[in-house]
């Protein structure tokens, strides 16, 4: 049995609350998500050519996306990129397998990809379809790649959308679109949000909310160690999952029913929680 497994077992949980992969099981609806995630739905609703949706590494934006993709209609085609890169031609490639297109046989030109790209959005079209692409990581594209996605958008024409796309990405991702030889395609972004921090309260809320969900009673961090752990990670979901994670397992093999401040600081002063480093202006800026 692993330790993580050991530790839930003496909190009495039935799983580990505080694992780092993005789980739509525990998503928290922080007032934040929730306008995050509006932002999303009003976008595909209204139809919009193009949504965006940014915020700080760790703060959700892919569990939201998971929350969205189990909710989609039945009459949306959705492909998803994780993390493009590479100059043109190679993003046509990305979408196409996005979209489980196959590829024409040899080597074919940017031209042929993009011509069976849009007969596929005809095609989905004439079936009562919408395309929607969703790319994360989107702060990881150039300049070139962004203003061919804003290219694919013109098939779009008269009052229908065949096409539409979703950028999420970290904060940099909205500094770039709104760079000059962006602003076609900015002029395109029909509903934008940036996803910031938990504060004090809803850090407390979010630690709660996925003990319960894992089988516990919600109180198994006293008051004091929230209070830390909301000073050392600055309210970023994931920095609070392995610093929660680590202290959890610091408190099962001191063998305390209750995760104190004195734990906390505990896994901080041994140097475990590598958070404490990549987020370490994070109290001063609580405190400012």
């Amino acid at each position: 049995m692993s330790s993580g497994a050991m530790y839930a077992a003496h909190f009495g949980l039935k799983q580990r609350p505080f694992t780092l992969l993005p789980d739509p099981e525990f998503l928290f609806w922080s007032a934040g998500h929730r306008r995050a995630y509006s932002v999303l739905e009003i976008g595909l609703l209204s139809r919009a050519p193009i949504t965006l949706v940014t915020g700080e590494i760790g703060s959700g934006k892919t569990t939201l996306l998971r929350q969205l993709l189990n909710r989609l209609e039945e009459d949306l085609t959705v492909g998803l990129i994780s993390s493009a890169s590479g100059g043109r031609g190679d993003l046509i490639r990305w979408i196409m397998n996005a979209f489980d297109l196959q590829m024409p046989e040899g080597k074919p030109e940017y031209v042929e990809l993009y011509q069976q790209f849009v007969d596929f959005l005809v095609g989905e079209y004439a079936h009562g379809r919408r395309v929607i692409l969703i790319v994360d990581e989107a702060q990881n594209l150039s300049i070139d790649a962004l203003e061919e996605l804003r290219m694919l958008t013109n098939v779009n024409s008269n009052k229908d959308e065949v096409f539409q796309l979703v950028l999420v990405g970290q904060p940099e991702l909205h500094d770039k679109i709104l760079r000059p030889e962006l602003r076609q395609l900015a002029q395109r972004v029909a509903a934008s949000f940036h996803l910031g921090a938990m504060d004090r309260d809803s850090v407390r809320d979010y630690i709660s909310h996925r003990l319960q969900v894992a089988g516990g009673t919600g109180r198994e961090f006293s008051s004091d160690a929230v209070d830390a752990i909301y000073q050392k990670t600055g309210g970023i979901p994931r920095m609070i999952n392995q610093l929660c994670d680590l202290s959890m397992m610091y408190a099962w093999t001191d063998d305390e029913d209750v995760v104190s401040a004195e734990t906390v600081g505990a896994v901080l002063e041994d140097g475990v929680f590598f958070g404490a480093q990549l987020l370490g202006g994070a109290q001063k800026e609580q405190q400012a």
